[in-house]
């Protein structure tokens, strides 16, 4: 349970404020549940206090192990459900990825979304034990859910519509999100490199051990607010996605899309979902630096113009708040 802020921790959190922002906007009355210094404008946000050695132990680690039990976390789940209890909603949005949030939304008319693939045992527990409905945000994840005997929907993620303006584009190779291993920040520097691209790297660093480890001295520029994010994303000739894992959709290649910036990146979990190859971007096979370094020269060809268009068709909130509101509206029948 972290805050949700302009400069978010996660795709999750911006996801949740894009979702709570554009049923606020449609004429719901949203009450957004978070973290204590949680800050998204035009929302009623109902925060909770939480600990910020329990806010560490919420940040799920893709391949990595579960989470420390930390009991201020759990007190915290305790306190939001009894006050959402006590104030009462018609249906419930479910998004932590948390054995008590699942467990303690029970009753409640909620729709949880699984926006991680079932890689934490305990979580997948509770969400096989749970009567609620579950969407995920892809169908890879979707499918990684089936596996594990769940029977997920889907709303595939999407992100706000915005203008990015027409920068001049620099030959800039972006890699932006969380710094942690599964990212493939190396891959992505050598494969920059090869093509003849410098490359900023930009985001918040989950895994400090690794950054050392893998990735000494190099320049990681601090998280930006998204609307800063999307400025950059337009004047970059590529953003590079050459992920280590079944990414269960890819939020920067999203937006990047939507930008008008191509995306070259790994052939993995969603992002043959969320990126229309050779029209808004190139995949290629996993861990080929090589076949990537020749997808980014491609991508330099790609009509900006088309691959914003292709971005703005398919991956735009306006589809994702009919969704929900379908299976908010299912929860309470």
């Amino acid at each position: 349970m972290t805050p949700i802020r302009p400069i978010q921790a996660g795709g999750a959190q911006a996801f949740l404020a894009d979702l709570a922002r554009g049923l606020a906007a449609r004429g719901h009355e949203v009450q957004l549940y978070c973290a204590e210094g949680s800050q998204v404008p035009g929302v009623e946000l109902v925060m909770v206090a939480v600990p910020e050695e329990a806010a560490e132990a919420a940040l799920v680690r893709p391949g990595g192990a579960p989470p420390p039990a930390v009991a201020a976390l759990s007190d915290a789940f305790v306190v939001l459900f009894a006050e959402l209890r006590r104030r009462g909603a018609d249906a419930v949005s479910q998004h932590a990825f948390d054995v008590e949030a699942i467990e303690l939304a029970a009753g409640l008319n909620a729709v949880h979304t699984l926006h991680l693939p079932p890689i934490v045992p305990a979580v997948v527990a509770a969400v096989q034990a749970s009567l609620d409905p579950v969407v995920t945000v892809s169908v890879a994840a979707r499918r990684a859910w089936a596996a594990v005997g769940v029977g997920a929907g889907l709303i595939p993620d999407g992100v706000p519509d915005f203008d990015p303006g027409a920068p001049a584009v620099e030959r800039l190779a972006l890699i932006a999100g969380r710094v942690s291993p599964e990212k493939g920040i190396p891959d992505g520097l050598q494969a920059a490199e090869l093509a003849g691209l410098r490359v900023r790297v930009v985001g918040s660093v989950y895994d400090r051990a690794y950054r050392e480890r893998e990735l000494p001295g190099l320049l990681i520029e601090p998280a930006l607010p998204r609307p800063e994010l999307w400025a950059l994303m337009a004047s970059c000739a590529v953003t590079l996605a050459p992920v280590k894992w079944e990414e269960p959709f890819g939020l920067v290649a999203a937006e990047a899309q939507v930008a008008g910036c191509p995306v070259v990146g790994y052939r993995r979990g969603a992002l043959p979902e969320v990126v229309e190859d050779g029209v808004s971007g190139f995949l290629v096979e996993p861990d080929d630096v090589q076949a990537l370094a020749q997808a980014i020269r491609r991508a330099l060809e790609l009509d900006r113009r088309e691959v914003r268009a292709s971005g703005r068709r398919r991956l735009l909130m306006g589809r994702v708040l009919d969704d929900y509101e379908l299976w908010l509206r299912l929860s309470r029948s």
